[in-house]
């Protein structure tokens, strides 16, 4: 997908050559060069996360113990199919993030988020909007909990037999009050630049268990056990829409994209949307591969979790315990959008009559409305007592629920249905077309020097290329408006899809 590259575009040797041009250019480089430092000086703290480390902390939001769960729906859809349905969800999901960094250009530097942005689209539905955000990852980092109770009890007897008669050693819940006090220090870090190091390791623990499924199609240690093979045709319809929502949702990871972009240092165009690049092309590419040697492992014989399905030895232990790690430092990434949603819910008021008046808001007026960082650094605009007391109430909840919940997979289906498609393909589509609108108030008043920079740099690619810069930027800005209502309306028919696939489940079990 070809993308503007607007912060590639430094120097201009062929505009020295004419004193107006030239000048001209190097005013509107002037120009960037002086509102990119007004935003870092604005910003305080906001912009230390380097590149590497904002692709490994959105990598890890992506990637979860679902990735396990591809090659069984790889063997409902058949290989063909498949393959191209995890490709297709990767960019979708791609461009939902890539629509989200070009929104974000039209806040101040550091203040990005869902509710920001709805206050000045839908200011009224900003509440539904992170309400469905809060709930789905609430319940996304539950899930993680269950897992963990779930997976330890087997771990621990595939070190040692004799740790059956332990009791303790073998409850679920012993294992969930464990590791949440491993998981409550990691949830209260503000910044989600400081959790790299946990994702590291949590991406460690998805290279071993990709390694673990290739080694063991390589080995074919499985073909005794495995099944026919599906390459063009599907088990059935209904088999196939039950297993596109595991796919689908497997890229969700568009809570953090903001607050990657508040923090990265470096959030030029070209830079943002490698981020998004690298994420996306990754994830995909792991997908495919665990998907299809997963499958060609075992065939149509798979069920559920395919580390479940090898025999007993050291390496699958290892496996489900690199599982349990993986979900372990991946419950903070779902803390982290959950406590800025539910204060941007606790903060919302409805918008008067006068503010949704035709007239738009200055951009200083806009933001008084963005939260914005402090001398101590703070992205989230939460004092010490709010965010302490929003961040306890989840993870007193969050443990409850684990505790006295044994499965959430019926609840969770209907949360995903509505909340991951609403954050990766709705809002951004949404969010995008209204904000960009030409005859948007938004659009002609608070982003005149973004337009101002993007002319500059059109400018520059068309006098090189010999055409007319400002009706191709027009040009690229209506087919970018076009696929944003396009993404929303995919959006909207994936999530009856899944709701109504889910209800039919629901009602044959």
């Amino acid at each position: 997908m070809s993308m503007p590259l607007y912060s590639a575009i430094h120097s201009d040797p062929e505009g020295s050559s004419d004193g107006h041009p030239g000048s001209a250019n190097s005013s509107r480089r002037g120009m960037r060069r002086q509102r990119s430092s007004r935003g870092r000086k604005d910003v305080g703290m906001i912009g230390q996360a380097s590149w590497i480390s904002s692709v490994v902390n959105l990598l890890n939001t992506i990637l979860g113990a679902g990735v396990l769960a591809t090659p069984l729906a790889l063997s409902r859809m058949g290989i063909l199919l498949g393959i191209f349905i995890i490709l297709w969800s990767g960019l979708t999901a791609g461009f939902g993030l890539y629509l989200q960094t070009r929104c974000a250009r039209y806040l101040e530097r550091g203040s990005s988020s869902f509710f920001a942005l709805s206050q000045i689209t839908y200011p009224n539905a900003a509440v539904i909007f992170d309400f469905a955000i809060s709930v789905k990852c609430f319940g996304v980092g539950v899930s993680y909990l269950i897992i963990i109770g779930d997976l330890m009890p087997g771990v621990v007897q595939g070190i040692s037999e004799d740790a059956g008669g332990v009791d303790f050693l073998v409850s679920r819940r012993f294992w969930v009050t464990g590791f949440m006090l491993i998981v409550i220090p990691l949830s209260f870090l503000r910044r989600l630049d400081s959790l790299k190091y946990t994702s590291v390791v949590a991406l460690i623990s998805i290279s071993y268990l990709v390694i673990l499924v290739v080694a063991h199609f390589v080995k074919g240690d499985t073909k005794q056990d495995r099944g026919e093979l599906r390459v063009v045709h599907w088990e059935s319809a209904v088999a196939t829409l039950s297993s596109i929502p595991v796919v689908v949702f497997g890229y969700t990871c568009h809570q953090n994209m903001f607050s990657i972009l508040n923090e990265i240092k470096n959030n030029s165009h070209f830079r943002t949307t490698s981020v998004v690049s690298a994420s996306i092309g990754t994830a995909s590419f792991i997908y495919v591969l665990v998907a299809t040697t997963g499958y060609l492992s075992f065939g149509n014989s798979l069920s559920g979790n395919i580390v479940g399905m090898y025999n007993p030895s050291i390496s699958s232990t290892i496996g489900k315990a690199a599982i349990v790690i993986l979900v372990m430092f991946s419950y903070p990434l779902q803390v982290h959008p959950c406590r800025a949603s539910v204060d941007a819910v606790l903060k919302w008021r409805p918008a008067r009559r006068s503010d949704s008046s035709n007239s738009s808001p200055s951009r200083n007026a806009l933001l008084l409305q963005t939260p914005k960082a402090g001398s101590n650094g703070r992205v989230d605009g939460m004092g010490d007592t709010r965010f302490a007391a929003i961040t306890t109430a989840i993870l007193v909840l969050s443990y409850i629920v684990a505790m006295t919940v044994s499965s959430l997979e019926k609840v969770l289906a209907y949360v995903g249905s509505t909340g991951s498609t609403s954050i990766s393909f709705i809002l951004p589509g949404l969010f995008y077309y209204k904000i960009s609108s030409p005859d948007s108030p938004q659009h002609q008043k608070l982003t005149k020097e973004d337009d101002d920079e993007e002319e500059a740099s059109n400018d520059n690619d068309d006098r090189l290329l010999g055409g007319g810069g400002l009706k191709g930027g027009a040009w690229r800005k209506n087919i970018l408006r076009k696929l944003s209502l396009a993404l929303a309306v995919y959006g909207v028919v994936v999530m009856i899809t899944c709701l109504v696939t889910n209800t039919i489940f629901v009602v044959a079990h």
